[in-house]
């Protein structure tokens, strides 16, 4: 038998097979995770709304179907943490602003539905920067502070910051978050964890949380909903229950979840130093330790000059986004509390938004950078490169100075391009490097997730599994308005770097 201490310990694949075969029930499930908030939360402040007694019921639920020999779902039981932007049913979408502490959601969103559809129990939000707005660093005005549970001096990342320290730290086996520029990829990677930023119209959602009208073009195409968890394999099976079409999104297309293999040994290109920017060290030995793993497995890995059309995207990236965010600006500003705007405001002053004749030169340009890549990807089908061409850096660092906002959006650089043009990537652990975490990111062609998580496979298969840990000694996290561990969220309880 497992023992109880041991459950939250366990990979989500092994946790859902111990709860489909009876060996625990998912109520136990549910419980040891709870007790690993209680014990851990309070040191990190990832989680901030603990749904401690609906997470009881799901659990129940999922219990009561195994007895009477229902057929139960490839995450039957496995609790996972939701982003402060993702609607969650009963419990308020925050988004980490006092503003929003009453906006209960009436029904789960897309991604959450169809997680709990596999099986899975949401366990609780997960904290992020204010509006997904401020920074890089996971602080939000309503509920503070998250700390890397690796080193207290180094952020956890962001914007899915909460999510990455809660998996690492085994309060929860999956997280659920966003990336429009890395805020999957680069939390995973700072904590030592797996992400998957999807292609643009894998997973069906509707990011209309705040009221009936969609977004702009660049928020319609540049956000993707993606998990965390601590394995590749655990991170396929994420993959799996996310993926498919919805009526409510026209943007999610029938694509198969796998695609025909491809000839001969697999391409796969290696730029340690995207656009020539410069690369830490550490980062470029991650990225060479990685690109040693697959030729091992067998990868045909070659070192090419550089990513296509790398700055010239980061330009077109910063325009189109400013340009549309703009207008709402005076009134979003207000809501990101003392000093939570000058991320967005640096940006801005920076980036000039753009007139309408520039604005549709710059949309042809998008265009144009997607085929180019399009085009390097039919040559190379996998992208073997950083996350973050840094260490994991001290919190808040982006909003600090103008130099240290240009230090962070260096940094992130292929995380950008990649997420501009809309192909996948999975970021996946390479080992340490002076006690913090290391790690690259897999780019793959559009659609085809498959291959960027089979080759992060055999890197992990290689270079080992880094998580969950404990969180390495320190003072308390210093939270805003913490919701309790073991408790449910309610009304009243308690959108940069996406």
């Amino acid at each position: 038998m497992i023992r109880q201490d041991a459950l939250w310990a366990m990979t989500a694949a092994a946790q859902a097979e111990a709860v489909r075969g009876g060996e625990i029930s998912a109520v136990e499930l549910v419980d040891s995770h709870l007790d690993r908030i209680a014990e851990v939360n309070p040191q990190i402040n990832a989680v901030t709304q603990v749904t401690a007694e609906r997470a009881r019921e799901a659990a129940a639920r999922v219990d009561r179907r195994r007895a009477v020999g229902e057929e139960l779902g490839p995450l039957a039981g496995v609790p996972f943490t939701v982003k402060e932007t993702t609607a969650v049913e009963g419990v308020p979408t925050t988004f980490g602003t006092p503003r929003f502490r009453d906006l209960v959601a009436p029904a789960d969103a897309l991604p959450v539905a169809r997680l709990r559809a596999a099986g899975a129990v949401p366990i609780g939000h997960s904290n992020m920067p204010t509006l997904v707005l401020a920074g890089m660093h996971t602080r939000s005005e309503l509920f503070g502070d998250t700390v890397n549970p690796w080193d207290r001096s180094r952020t956890p990342g962001g914007s899915s910051g909460g999510d990455g320290a809660a998996v690492a730290t085994g309060m929860a086996a999956l997280g659920l978050g966003n990336d429009s520029g890395g805020s999957v990829r680069i939390p995973a990677s700072f904590c030592g964890v797996t992400g998957l930023k999807p292609t643009t119209g894998r997973f069906p959602a509707d990011h209309r949380v705040l009221g009936p009208d969609d977004p702009g073009p660049a928020s319609q195409m540049l956000v993707t909903d993606g998990p965390l968890a601590r394995t590749v394999a655990d991170l396929r099976l994420a993959y799996e229950a996310l993926a498919g079409t919805d009526p409510r999104d026209p943007r999610a297309v029938p694509v198969p979840l796998y695609g025909e293999p491809l000839p001969g040994p697999v391409k796969v290109a290696v730029v340690a130093d995207p656009g020539g920017h410069g690369v830490h060290p550490v980062v470029r030995a991650a990225v060479a330790a990685a690109a040693d793993a697959l030729r091992d497995a067998g990868y045909d890995v070659r070192e090419v000059a550089d990513v296509p059309r790398l700055d010239e995207a980061l330009d077109a990236y910063g325009r189109i986004t400013v340009t549309e965010f703009a207008p709402t600006w005076p009134v979003v500003r207000k809501l990101l509390g003392e000093g939570g705007d000058r991320f967005i405001r640096m940006a801005m002053e920076k980036t000039p938004p753009a007139d309408a004749a520039e604005l549709t030169k710059l949309m042809g340009t998008w265009l144009g950078i997607r085929r180019s890549w399009a085009e390097f990807l039919d040559a190379y089908p996998l992208l073997l490169g950083p996350v973050f061409t840094e260490p994991p850096v001290e919190p808040g660092l982006e909003s600090r100075d103008e130099a240290g906002r240009e230090r962070v959006a260096t940094g992130m650089r292929l995380c950008t391009v990649t997420s501009f043009v809309g192909v996948p990537a999975v970021a996946v652990p390479t080992g340490t490097g002076d006690g913090l975490p290391s790690g690259v990111q897999v780019v793959g062609r559009a659609f085809r997730e498959d291959l960027c998580l089979a080759a992060a496979q055999e890197i992990e298969d290689r270079l080992g599994v880094l998580t969950p840990i404990s969180p390495r000694p320190g003072s308390p996290a210093r939270p805003g308005s913490p919701a309790r561990p073991g408790s449910p969220a309610r009304p009243g309880s308690p959108a940069a770097a996406r």
